[in-house]
């Protein structure tokens, strides 16, 4: 595998707005990491970031930044349609690739950069941060030592009005062109959430899904419907709707045990509660001021060689296939 021998420098490409303050200042914050530069096609706005973030470098081609020999490391935060050419462009360079959520617009893109990284020996990870927030360790751990028993059932609810400002803002709203984005909001939020449950249970042995386009306030679905099944007995119903009224919004997955049940909310707060006979406890694990520094932090140590991907696209892979399932469209 082509290591990193010594610091990552990094280069990002697609500087906007999660790379603010979720994952850009990151990069200068953890461990054998430093920020090289980054690249937006807008270069008033990429020479803004690189000032107001004290990047030494900014470009507005990418290819000049995978070729920079400054760099050896990239993160690509751009829309989801740009994902795989530009991971595919930094892994033929041979210099390994940190891609945010979703990792491609759908699961045969994300094939295919599997089996390039294999090709070419370049290490690859996914920005499914959330595997290294307390919150969800928390939860892990609590399954682990049987809390709640045998776990079977998971009830997930993700309901928000059209206006909410869960989601991130952008001048164009890529979010609900499924040219850029593979689908609707649905495909920028389920990626945190089925990814956990991935993480906690392995991969689905059955799922399918559907959706369809209630509010026609966009080109894309605003509802999604999923089912799934883990370890062959642990089955998942997951609802998202993004037309819902604004008293009418909801966070909420609850994982069924044998003995009692976990609460918690995947975006709103960082609270969750522990329901079994003995009653009900509370856990508040907040979040830190940059989510993902946790897990680039150990990204950056993959990459160099040291440990195993925390956060591998075979993994995402799976909620990829998931996802893809419910492209159907109900009218």
């Amino acid at each position: 595998m082509n290591y990193i021998n010594g610091t990552a420098n990094w280069g990002i490409i697609g500087a906007g707005n999660v790379c603010e303050v979720k994952s850009g200042p990151a990069f200068n914050k953890v461990p054998d990491s430093r920020l090289v530069a980054i690249m937006r096609r807008n270069e008033s706005k990429a020479a803004d970031y690189a000032t107001r973030h004290q990047v030494p470098k900014y470009f507005t081609d990418a290819s000049a930044l995978v070729n920079d020999p400054d760099i050896n490391a990239v993160y690509i935060a751009t829309p989801p349609a740009f994902h795989k050419n530009y991971a595919l462009m930094a892994i033929e360079a041979g210099k390994p690739v940190y891609i945010e959520k979703p990792v491609t617009l759908n699961a045969r893109d994300c094939e295919i950069l599997i089996e390039a990284s294999a090709k070419h020996n370049v290490p690859v990870s996914v920005a499914h941060y959330r595997r290294r927030l307390s919150l969800f360790l928390e939860i892990k751990e609590l399954i682990r030592k049987g809390k709640i028993g045998e776990v079977q059932l998971i009830f997930l609810r993700l309901l928000q009005s059209p206006a909410h400002n869960l989601i991130a803002a952008t001048e164009e709203f890529w979010r609900v062109d499924p040219a850029l984005s593979g689908g609707g909001l649905f495909h920028d939020l389920a990626p945190h959430q089925l990814d956990i449950l991935y993480w906690l249970f392995g991969p689905p042995s059955r799922f399918n899904g559907f959706s369809f386009n209630q509010g026609n306030r966009y080109n894309a679905p605003d509802t999604t419907y999923l089912q799934a099944t883990f370890q062959e007995n642990i089955y998942l119903d997951g609802f998202w709707s993004f037309n819902v009224n604004e008293d009418c919004i909801e966070d909420r997955c609850e994982i069924l045990g044998e003995k009692g049940k976990l609460c918690f909310s995947f975006f709103r707060n960082p609270i969750l509660e522990l329901q079994t006979e003995s009653g009900i406890e509370k856990f508040e694990l907040p979040y830190p001021q940059h989510v993902q520094q946790p897990l680039i932090a150990d990204v950056v140590q993959y990459f160099k060689g040291n440990g195993s991907n925390p956060s591998p696209p075979e993994d995402a892979l799976w909620t990829m296939k998931m996802m893809d399932s419910t492209l159907k469209l109900l009218p």
